[in-house]
């Protein structure tokens, strides 16, 4: 695997895959999934990353002192984060949860234990900065209803696009921000909307998103269209409605528009990024379980990682810069 590979090299494998709500703000699968977790291991000898050399390890490339901190450091200097012996589900193992399925540039080729995408990156570096190796982390997957819920968790930690909201924290706990997001209108060539420059150009396409997703709210905030935008249990059921040509435009997270643009439709077209519709930068964000012990632990190793420019060299690393016009 290129470690400099990009959104766009992402995009030349994606034929082979259909994407069904990868981004959005909110998660990938929306209510498709399985609400029954199913687990895979990264036990050594097992996983791909029993096999991947030290070069297609996204933590080998990090910066030096970052993702590679000896236990101790990172997570671990904060008070009560004693490295690898936090409160987990499992003592001794950090069980990570994403979604089913996952996708680029997130989750490369569906499989999170092989430590490619950024998020799986930014797991295992979270990990190893709370003093965990690979051998000790668990993979499960959950639905993004279901991660968001005011229900106990099966994991320790869920990262899959979640926006940090109020509203959610009121069910949820999060850890500090890991990818300060941005939102984005995708299309088909020869649509009403293809080739439109600015917001004022949007009042009157037909616009949707996922539901319960900030994607979905930054149509209202950020073009205030003329019509009601259409809701979709999942970002595919979106993808699916463009195609057909339900809707004109499709709103996700960047890096996920850019996917469905460039590799999932043939005859895609990505308009342009959102402004923000809030004063404060939208987030993705760790999900713990509402009063989970690990948060603050948690926590202090994302900050770790995001002081360190770990964050920032995953990202260029994961999701390079895009370039996409700016609506305004």
């Amino acid at each position: 695997m290129n470690p400099a590979r990009s959104v766009a090299l992402a995009l030349g494998t994606a034929g082979l895959l259909v994407l069904t709500g990868c981004g959005s703000t909110d998660g990938a699968d929306g209510a498709a999934g399985s609400t029954t977790p199913t687990s895979t291991s990264a036990a050594a000898g097992t996983g791909p990353s029993a096999t991947a050399s030290a070069s297609e390890d996204p933590s080998a490339s990090a910066p030096a002192g970052s993702a590679s901190a000896p236990a101790g450091s990172g997570g671990g200097a904060a008070a009560g984060c004693t490295p690898g012996e936090l409160p987990t589900l499992s003592p001794g193992t950090l069980t990570i949860a994403t979604s089913e399925p996952a996708y680029e540039p997130w989750i490369v080729d569906n499989d999170p234990t092989n430590g490619q995408g950024y998020e799986s990156a930014v797991a295992y570096a979270v990990a190893e900065q709370l003093g965990y190796d690979k051998a000790q982390v668990t993979w499960t997957r959950v639905p993004f209803e279901a991660v968001i819920a005011p229900t106990p968790k099966d994991f320790d930690f869920d990262l899959n696009q979640v926006s940090i909201s109020d509203e959610r924290r009121a069910a949820v706990d999060f850890s500090s921000g890991y990818y300060d997001v941005v939102q984005a209108v995708v299309t088909v060539k020869g649509s009403p909307i293809e080739g439109v420059t600015t917001l004022a150009g949007l009042k009157d396409a037909r616009l949707g998103a996922m539901i319960g997703t900030t994607s979905l709210d930054a149509i209202s905030a950020s073009i205030a269209p003329s019509s009601e935008p259409a809701i979709f249990d999942s970002n595919d059921a979106g993808v699916q409605a463009l195609q057909a040509g339900s809707i004109d435009g499709l709103v996700l997270d960047l890096p996920s528009a850019l996917y469905v643009a460039n590799a999932q439709l043939p005859d895609g077209s990505l308009v342009g990024q959102l402004p923000a519709s809030t004063a404060d930068t939208e987030q993705f964000g760790l999900v713990l379980d509402k009063g989970s012990e690990l948060t603050a632990c948690v926590t202090a190793a994302v900050d770790a990682l995001r002081e360190d420019g770990t964050l920032d060299a995953l990202a260029q690393q994961w999701i390079a810069d895009t370039g996409a016009p700016a609506l305004s």
